[in-house]
């Protein structure tokens, strides 16, 4: 590219590609494997894994005391991700035979495992397909610092770590009435989880292992390790309280596992602000670019902008207008330029390098899915895209009840920033376009698209606008500076 003739513009494609595809985080996980691995031909070895690359699936471990749950929520969170569900009675039964003969025997006896045993039972279960695949929840394990780290050492980490917690005493008393079906498995309770189906009552039994006295040993034993298996997990770890009705843990751990952890790859944010007149689009935009420095793009402004620099699209856009090629409401003038001259000026700023190396915050743009559309093919994706919610008597209430005083050039409320005297209040004057037909009429355009806008950009968050400024901001930015929640095909 000649820089002599032209600035420089780098193609918006190049940062879409990478961040769509994870380049960084997977350059990062190529890296961590070669390492855990050590294998004698690296090359060979980062060719085979990027051959069989499937790291985007689930990899949970779901943690607690006894009587917590663990068995249903890790149900309820495999059927629902599609997974393999881990437990360490399904993990010695599918192991080889003379593993599971010595392993079986050593319970018999009532003797620790070994923790390489389980480290090579788990390490060869999680090479089979459908862990691969699709993933894996795993229940109850690890149960001590040493297996958590042994596990670490041979590459087996998760990305979820779920702790159910709750008092010793309310686990005591769930035990007394927890049951067990011994066909299926499945965990009941005569009072919280009782089953619809009288078949499944009859056949329903007392779980072996859960008197008093033995909550009361297990409950010493798990709260002697889990302090250290936290510390080995703290990056990824998540404390649920269990002491709630079961669909209310399972939302928070579900919601938990949709989270993303923040990744260490550069992040070049390209925002695009959506919302009725009034809810506050330039305020926000303002904010972003003045704490994180990037680039404040309004397409009024640049449309202006672009006339008085007399650019190209700017000389077809004053045309236009010189033209009276405009529609008129009343009192006020709605100058409609078509998709391609707006687009022209937007692909002219977007391209430069301020917004390329910077990132950007556009608003006032686009407005239907046809210009969304472009705007995509052009190259210039946004990767975060919020909706800014306000009703329209709140807007109205905004935009109809404020002036100017022609004087000083200062701006009122008539609720939140009333003038001071009398003097003032009465030499105060209204822009046309704040009259509440001319409002209504703007918030009817808006309404006439949203819904397809919403449709198209799939991954917008909705932000409730009709409150304080800065709490607004809050909002947008924590979703900003945090991945958005991944999702799970069902």
């Amino acid at each position: 590219m000649d820089q002599t003739k032209r600035p420089l513009l780098i193609p918006p494609e190049f940062s879409t590609y990478a961040e769509e595809h994870g380049i960084f985080d997977m350059y990062k996980r190529l890296m961590e494997q070669l390492i855990v691995s050590k294998p004698s031909d690296p090359l060979a070895f980062l060719v085979e894994q990027l051959k069989k690359e499937n790291d985007d699936v689930p990899q949970v471990i779901i943690l607690g005391p006894p009587a917590s749950g663990k068995k249903s929520i890790s149900k309820l969170c495999a059927n629902k991700l599609r997974t393999a569900h881990l437990t360490t009675e399904n993990l010695i039964q599918e192991s080889e035979t003379d593993i599971k003969m010595k392993v079986m025997d050593l319970i018999k006896k009532k003797e620790t495992v070994p923790t390489e045993i389980w480290v090579q039972i788990l390490t060869e279960r999680l090479k089979l397909m459908d862990c691969v695949k699709k993933g894996y929840v795993l229940e109850g394990f690890p149960q001590t610092r040493e297996q958590a780290l042994a596990l670490q050492s041979v590459g087996i980490h998760p990305k979820h770590c779920v702790i159910l917690d709750a008092p010793d005493t309310v686990l005591i008393e769930r035990a007394q009435g927890r049951r067990v079906d011994p066909k299926t498995g499945d965990i009941y309770h005569t009072t919280f989880d009782w089953p619809p189906n009288a078949e499944i009552q009859t056949r329903l039994e007392e779980t072996p292992g859960y008197t008093e006295e033995d909550m009361v040993n297990k409950l010493i034993e798990y709260h002697r390790h889990i302090d250290e298996i936290e510390e080995c997990y703290r990056k990824v770890i998540k404390k649920v309280n269990a002491d709630q009705p079961k669909a209310d843990v399972f939302s928070q751990v579900y919601s938990y596992l949709c989270g993303q952890p923040r990744s260490n790859a550069p992040h070049t944010p390209r925002i695009v602000l959506l919302g009725p007149t009034g809810s506050g689009k330039g305020v926000q935009a303002a904010l972003l670019a003045n704490k994180y420095n990037i680039v404040n793009v309004s397409s009024g402004s640049l449309v202006k902008q672009s006339i008085a620099d007399e650019t190209k699209a700017g000389q077809a856009a004053k045309a236009y207008i010189e033209k009276s090629m405009m529609g008129v409401f009343g009192n006020e003038q709605v100058v409609k330029l078509p998709d391609n001259i707006i687009l022209d000026i937007m692909r002219e700023r977007l391209a430069q390098l301020d917004c390329v190396s910077r990132g950007w915050v556009l608003h006032g743009y686009p407005r239907t899915r046809e210009q969304a559309e472009a705007l995509a093919k052009d190259g210039f994706v946004p990767n975060r895209i919020f909706f800014l919610d306000v009703p329209n008597d709140s807007v109205i209430e905004r935009l109809t009840l404020r002036a100017t005083d022609p004087i000083t050039g200062e701006r009122y409320h008539m609720l939140y920033n009333p003038p001071r005297t009398q003097e003032i209040k009465e030499r105060l004057q209204k822009h046309p376009k704040d009259s509440e037909d001319a409002v209504r009429r703007r918030l009817a355009e808006y309404s006439a698209y949203v819904e397809e806008l919403a449709d198209y950009y799939t991954e917008g968050q909705h932000v409730n606008a009709d409150q304080d400024p800065h709490t607004v901001f809050e909002c947008i930015e924590s979703m900003i500076v945090n991945p958005l929640p991944k999702r799970f095909s069902t």
